[in-house]
């Protein structure tokens, strides 16, 4: 694979499902009449897991991200049930079926194990911004959290202030009238 871009390109389970995927569309090159419709599904349910995969580290929320890594898990059994399928009816010879299997159940448990994470998957950043909302870098690179709290403190003054020069500006147009 590539230089890792995103955080998902780091993770070990991406990069096998990856690698999974290249694989069945080398073994489905040779599948063909009545073995077509589980090629198609076998090719959807393999691209299905390294898309959900990179999706779910995307999200911010740890109950979305373990959806998305629940996903990708069940798409990884579904690949396991079609290569059964493909293997019993003659689509699929049984050493490749074993040896793919075992590239999946890696990644079957590594995504239980992720999803099963309550603050998700960690990894480390890289040019874009993942953190929380008010985790920051300055210049150096240290961390500092962004006290929202006393964001807009002042503003309340300076509220108070502008209420103030209405009631004079009214004050001075009433003694004009009079």
């Amino acid at each position: 694979m590539s230089e890792p871009i995103f955080d998902h390109d780091r993770l070990d389970v991406y990069r096998l499902a990856v690698e999974y995927t290249a694989e069945a569309f080398r073994m489905a090159q040779r599948l063909s009449g009545p073995h077509r419709h589980a090629r198609d599904q076998w090719l959807r349910a393999g691209q299905s897991i390294p898309l959900n995969i990179a999706e779910g580290n995307g999200k911010r929320s740890a109950t979305d991200r373990a959806r998305f890594l629940d996903i990708a898990r069940g798409s990884a059994l579904e690949c396991a049930a079609i290569q059964d399928v493909l293997t019993a009816s003659g689509g699929l010879d049984a050493e490749s079926n074993l040896g793919m299997k075992r590239k999946l159940q890696r990644i079957v448990s590594m995504l239980t194990r992720m999803a099963m994470k309550p603050d998700g998957v960690a990894e480390a950043e890289t040019g874009y911004r993942v953190g929380g909302a008010d985790d920051y870098e300055d210049e150096d690179g240290d961390d500092y959290d962004y006290d929202y709290e006393h964001e807009h403190e002042h503003e309340h003054e300076h509220e108070h202030e502008h209420e103030h020069e209405h009631e004079h500006e009214h004050e001075h147009r009433f003694a004009e009238h009079e």
